[in-house]
């Protein structure tokens, strides 16, 4: 059974924009998918509809197979949470942790459930000397953080992260993937992303689909995905630096097997080149 799924999704913006056509989305239990497109290929008009913050024009959305109504729109959100590319769009309390607690507060928690929540949710994104501080005074990555923070903290089974490392350095797309992984590997939750880092994406994600223009052009595994270099570049993306020089040598005749991850990559490497 899918957690989460779409159904011929369409969607048209008032000035009959057509964000998104057609449109049939699966998301299984404990998986992480990636959504990687352009900008304005409709990844974030996409997810606005998996937790019923957009209303489709036509089709369905599902969550545990039940289409999302509004009757059952406040249940839908503690299944499904979505984090926003911006993360001042998702905070506005005084306080970190004030912040973080505002979503278990309005499930209904007791105060011992949401201060433990909170205390669990910061300490998952190693924010917790950080409760008492404004977080607007935080730098973009801090912000990220809480943001997450306070999605998590409602533990919802499906987490949507738009656009996780948009704007962040270095270290805090490191940051950022290592909490991805931490959430699907020891929380169980179905991950759901979208991301320009496509080197991110071969090292997190179980499942690829490929968005253009409000469609999906190409789904599939890391490989399945990554192989189709003219698709990529067709929807100005680019196969990642280490599959990429992979290709290169192969195409030259070197005998090396192929690698998406850094790990891969240099298994590959010390194999081909007689040093493992």
């Amino acid at each position: 059974m899918y957690i989460l799924e779409t159904q011929n999704l369409t969607h048209i913006y008032k000035g009959n924009i057509n964000a998104l056509n057609n449109i049939s989305f699966v998301a299984p239990h404990n998986t992480r998918i990636a959504v990687i497109g352009p900008n304005g290929a409709g990844k974030s008009t996409l997810f606005k509809h998996f937790n019923g913050i957009l209303k489709p024009t036509s089709g369905k959305v599902l969550v545990r197979r039940e289409t999302i109504t509004k009757k059952n729109l406040k249940e839908v959100r503690k299944i499904v949470g979505l984090v926003f590319q911006n993360p001042d769009d998702q905070i506005f309390s005084p306080t970190v942790e004030q912040d973080v607690a505002f979503g278990p507060v309005n499930l209904g928690l007791n105060e011992d459930v949401v201060r433990q929540r909170v205390h669990e949710a910061l300490k998952t994104v190693g924010l917790l000397d950080y409760r008492t501080r404004v977080p607007h005074h935080l730098s973009g990555g801090e912000k990220k953080r809480v943001a997450i923070a306070g999605i998590i903290a409602m533990e919802p089974e499906v987490l949507v992260l738009d656009e996780p490392t948009a704007g962040l350095d270095p270290q805090g797309v490191r940051e950022i993937t290592h909490f991805i992984k931490k959430f699907s590997e020891t929380c169980g939750m179905t991950v759901i992303f979208s991301t320009h880092h496509l080197s991110l994406t071969a090292e997190l994600a179980d499942y690829i689909y490929v968005m253009n223009k409000g469609e999906f052009v190409a789904e599939g595994t890391v490989e399945q995905v990554f192989t189709q270099a003219d698709l990529l570049t067709s929807v100005r993306l680019e196969v990642p630096v280490l599959p990429k020089l992979i290709s290169s040598l192969r195409d030259r005749g070197v005998d090396i097997e192929m690698g998406y991850t850094y790990e891969e990559a240099e298994t590959s490497f010390l194999k081909a080149f007689g040093k493992s």
